[in-house]
């Protein structure tokens, strides 16, 4: 079985307010996204403040990134047993769908895979390999924080939207960062 890791920290500066608070379709964000990743994995993991029902899983020093969220998830799967692969989704995504997660967690092969949106990597909605996730780890360990190129280890797959359209459109991709974000999405 494929792991979970959904991200729910971040200090919401953008938006103003804390973001996990927003509902979307009458539940917060982190709760519907938890519930769709949990469909498709296990074990899965909140990696944040507890904004969801999933096991949470607290960085020993928050307000580092998505990438530290990522490595401290990685260990928290590894002090669990799980050794494979793990879906890394956003909390704040508020329209993922399930066939999306589910195409990732089946993608054949090893190697991470990693959706492209106007030629844009998404890996806060990807699948990253046993490898990128101590990859990560390692990473910050080196005190490193970005993202780029990330995950990218051997055997990844970069999915362009001929790969994915048959589950999701571009709009499926979108976070919710802003005010404006709202406006244009129509959440409130």
């Amino acid at each position: 079985m494929i792991a979970g890791l959904l991200l729910t920290g971040g200090a919401s500066r953008r938006m103003g307010r804390d973001k996990t608070t927003i509902p979307v379709d009458g539940e917060p964000c982190p709760a519907r996204t938890a519930r769709v990743l949990t469909a498709v994995t296990y074990p899965t993991l909140e990696v944040g403040p507890g904004r969801s029902t999933l096991p949470p899983v607290v960085e020993t020093d928050p307000g580092r990134g998505p990438l530290a969220a990522i490595a401290a998830g990685a260990v928290a799967l590894r002090d669990r047993g799980h050794d494979g692969p793990a879906l890394v989704l956003a909390g704040d995504l508020p329209f993922v769908p399930l066939a999306l997660l589910r195409w990732l967690a089946d993608h054949p092969g090893p190697g991470s895979v990693v959706p492209l949106v106007d030629g844009w990597r998404q890996p806060l909605l990807a699948r990253w390999s046993a490898w990128d996730l101590e990859a990560a780890v390692a990473a910050v360990a080196g005190g490193r924080r970005s993202l780029r190129g990330r995950p990218g280890g051997p055997g990844t797959t970069l999915a362009d939207e001929e790969a994915w359209s048959a589950v999701a459109g571009p709009e499926d991709f979108t976070d919710i960062d802003t005010p404006g974000d709202l406006l244009r999405l129509a959440l409130r």
